[in-house]
């Protein structure tokens, strides 16, 4: 696929597909207790840009296969939605980072109570663990991605990183250990979506890691570029409170190297991703399209 009009027609409709796919799963599920259940809906079908599993997707289009030809990809892509607002919601509690505002709309805790939000974020957790168990991978490729999947959710990875972050208010970091903690809390799992659509292709060890490389570089670029609206754009725009992070004395790649500097560096994390991606020729194209989406993103 070439970029420009066609790129763009892909990602729009891949979007479409996994928000259906997420009602859908959600509707389908039974439970007594509605109240839950209603609040899982309001988190889940909230919108947002959707990267991570647009990753997955993008990644297992390497394959030359039509999404419906990759079996037990939605599952994993849906998984992997449900697990990063499992996040969100967790994220924005008072306990946390404390925000009221989250894709537009009112956080969860907000719209309904913190004690909602807190079994929101548990029960979506689960949820994913369950589709993928459910799903139409083989058994080894289940196996890997739930091991991908914890592992990115884990100390290693975002809880990991969360509570680096935590203790970090008020000090001032290293840009390694900026580096570090970012990798953790916002990388880990934009890695985990590529590894996701290369285990459901079976992709080799080699052909992993080099995409690990570009999605590395992408996970960090990602936060450099957050850390860049933090400072710079209004509430409205973001669909979140803007400086907040600055208001919360918490050390930033701005705070460290000022917002040119910051710029400049999630250009070339971006240039980086790209360079990472040449063996793959046009093949790539819907990465680099996705990574640039990310690079140049306004929310």
């Amino acid at each position: 696929m070439k970029p420009g009009d066609s790129t763009s027609v892909w990602l729009q409709r891949s979007t479409e597909r996994l928000d259906q796919a997420i009602l859908r799963y959600v509707d389908e599920q039974v439970s007594v207790a509605s109240g839950l259940k209603s609040a899982i809906h309001y988190a889940a079908t909230g919108g947002g840009k959707r990267v991570r599993p647009l990753l997955t997707y993008a990644t297992a289009s390497l394959a030359g296969k039509e999404l419906d030809q990759v079996a037990g990809l939605d599952a994993c892509a849906v998984a992997l939605e449900l697990f990063h607002t499992y996040s969100l919601v967790h994220d924005d509690l008072p306990c946390m980072d404390n925000d009221d505002l989250r894709r537009g709309r009112p956080t969860v805790h907000k719209a309904f109570d913190e004690a909602s939000a807190l079994l929101v974020g548990d029960a979506l957790q689960t949820m994913a663990f369950q589709l993928i168990a459910q799903s139409a991978l083989n058994d080894a490729q289940k196996v890997q991605v739930i091991t991908s999947l914890s592992t990115a959710g884990g100390m290693a990875g975002m809880a990991g990183g969360q509570a680096i972050d935590l203790a970090s208010v008020g000090k001032q970091l290293t840009q390694n250990e900026l580096e570090q903690m970012h990798r953790l809390k916002t990388g880990a799992l934009l890695r985990t979506a590529v590894q996701i659509g290369a285990i459901a292709i079976h992709l080799n060890d080699q052909e992993k890691k080099s995409l690990d490389v570009f999605a590395s570089a992408l996970g960090l670029a990602f936060q450099v570029v957050d850390d860049v609206l933090d400072a710079s754009s209004d509430s409205q725009t973001l669909g979140k409170t803007a400086g907040k992070d600055a208001a919360a004395n918490k050390p930033t790649f701005v705070s460290l190297m000022g917002l040119d500097g910051a710029r400049e560096f999630a250009r070339q994390l971006h240039q980086e991703a790209l360079d990472s991606l040449s063996i793959w020729g046009d093949n790539a194209d819907l990465l680099r399209a996705i990574a640039s989406k990310v690079v140049n993103r306004e929310n």
